[in-house]
């Protein structure tokens, strides 16, 4: 009786499988892909027998794009009964709802995505599924694709059933091909980024509910970027162009390279013991701050303590600052090339703008009257100081959700604004030993300070993409936290401060002795 009760309360053990080559076999891709469509070919047959997902994907296929095209037909007569002017608006409007179309039924892959690790486990059906002898990447890489295609299928419906009446009816749409064809691939890497990033928290949720309420870090950021594509669709004046729009390009390398991160971290941390044996994830507030002091003051990953303040410096902000690698010079890289980008944007003719000051007007080593009281504006460190803080641990939170993205083109702008701002005044045919005293006095410290940052955020990013071997995802964010929290108490912050004071106090005196002022 003993034995069985044991038995009972005992989790099913799944032996982990690893990638690696089968005896006897040489394994490829296609081979990896050929056991992974197994996975994929069984839960999308299930998902086409499901009422529950074939109901919204006939409605949004065939219901929602009917309607659509009526709008847009509509809205261009109202707005050809004002003024004709006004029809580029309406124009503009028509591969707008052809985005939203396609992005509607993406929308239905949360749902199924969520539902591929977690639901199958509430269902006491993932058991049998980890007991087969595929490897880790060949089940994750199925589940996912059987999570994109019935999507993706009523997506292109969709968009075909919109596009039809458009292009042979009485409104005679004849837009540029490329751009049809960027909003398909548009719409193929958003379903990409939500169901590799849904798979992923569904692989370390605990229950269909947790995975639900995570989903928002899937949901609001996708929104956001739906804003800012159908910003660009409306104002970018390459909207003509048998290119396609420059800016949806960009968005959709962005995105690529978000699904290969989001399929690195999936793959990189599904374990089939934890899936099973996870069932409650405790959140104590208490023991996380415990845990980030004791990182944070710690001076290696064993979360050894520092003796002094001396050491701490030494052992655990020196340690933090090699734990950079090659974020640094990637970050480098990335800084010179903004700048030049600033640089180039300012040479070309539409970028840029008549400068009202006359050049002889500031000629160095000439007396124009400049004094301090010039610069009493600008002449408050703690706000200098707050400002550039803000800006930094903006960029740190933001590096968060984005795997580090964020950091490299938040913090850094102030380098294309520097490269943009030389080359304007270089054409306008100033001496540039004026702007090299009004940056290099405190930019000396500031430019690295900001490098610095950006690299600190950068890494502790991507930190998740590749936990280290023996460590959970939990642990290698809390060691990264650690040193990140380390480089910004210990360098960046104090070292913005004294920047601060160089911007100040002293690029102002340098600026008026080049000038003669007094």
């Amino acid at each position: 009786m003993a034995q069985s009760t044991a038995n009972l309360n005992t989790t099913p053990t799944v032996q982990p499988q690893v990638d690696s080559t089968p005896s006897g076999e040489k394994y490829t891709w296609r081979t990896m892909m050929g056991n992974a469509l197994i996975i994929t070919r069984r839960e999308v047959v299930e998902s086409f027998f499901d009422w529950r997902i074939i109901a919204p994907i006939i409605v949004l296929t065939f219901v929602f794009p009917f309607l659509a095209t009526i709008l847009a037909e509509r809205f261009i007569a109202w707005l050809l009964t004002y003024n004709t002017d006004f029809v580029l608006i309406g124009e503009r409007s028509i591969p707008f709802l052809l985005m939203i179309v396609g992005f509607f039924p993406i929308s239905i892959s949360l749902v199924i995505a969520l539902e591929t690790f977690v639901g199958e486990k509430e269902r006491r059906s993932l058991e049998p599924l980890l007991s087969t002898p595929l490897t880790n990447t060949e089940l994750y890489v199925g589940k996912t694709l059987a999570a994109m295609i019935p999507p993706l299928v009523a997506s292109y419906g969709g968009m075909s059933v919109y596009l039809l009446p458009l292009l042979f009816g009485e409104l005679a749409w004849r837009p540029q091909p490329m751009l049809i064809v960027q909003i398909f691939v548009l719409t193929t890497v958003q379903a990409l980024v939500m169901v590799t990033g849904a798979v992923v928290v569904s692989s370390q949720a605990t229950s269909t509910r947790a995975a639900n309420l995570l989903a928002s870090f899937v949901i609001i950021p996708m929104s956001l970027i739906i804003q800012a594509e159908a910003f660009i669709m409306f104002i970018a004046p390459d909207a003509e162009s048998p290119y396609g729009l420059f800016s949806i390009w960009l968005i959709i390398l962005g995105m690529s390279c978000v699904t290969v991160l989001f399929l690195r971290v999936g793959n990189s941390i599904f374990n089939r013991e934890e899936l099973l044996g996870r069932t409650v994830d405790e959140f104590n507030i208490r023991n996380i701050l415990r845990r980030m002091g004791q990182s944070f003051i710690s001076v290696d990953d064993k979360l050894t303590p520092a003796r002094n303040l001396i050491h701490w410096y030494q052992q655990g902000v020196g340690g933090a600052l090699r734990h950079l690698g090659a974020a640094f010079w990637i970050t480098v890289i990335w800084v010179i090339l903004m700048t030049a980008g600033g640089y180039i944007a300012g040479q070309l003719p539409r970028y840029q703008f008549p400068l009202s000051i006359d050049p002889a007007a500031l000629t160095p080593n000439e007396s124009v009257g400049v004094s301090l009281d010039t610069f009493a504006a600008i002449r408050n460190p703690q706000w200098i100081w707050w400002n550039n803080t803000v800006v930094v641990l903006i960029g740190l939170v933001s590096a968060i959700f984005t795997f580090g993205a964020a950091s490299l083109l938040f913090i850094p702008f102030v380098m294309v604004l520097l490269g943009y701002l030389y080359s304007q005044l270089q054409l306008a045919g100033f001496d540039m030993t004026l702007f090299w005293a009004a940056v290099l006095p405190h930019g000396i410290v500031e430019i690295p300070l900001l490098i610095l940052a950006t690299a600190a955020a950068f890494r502790f990013g991507t930190v998740i993409t590749k936990p280290p071997v023996g460590k959970t995802v939990g642990m290698s964010w809390m060691l990264g936290l650690g040193n990140v929290l380390k480089i910004f108490v210990g360098i960046i912050i104090p070292g913005l401060f004294i920047a601060a004071l160089l911007e100040a106090y002293v690029t102002p005196q340098v600026v008026i002795a080049l000038l003669g002022g007094g």
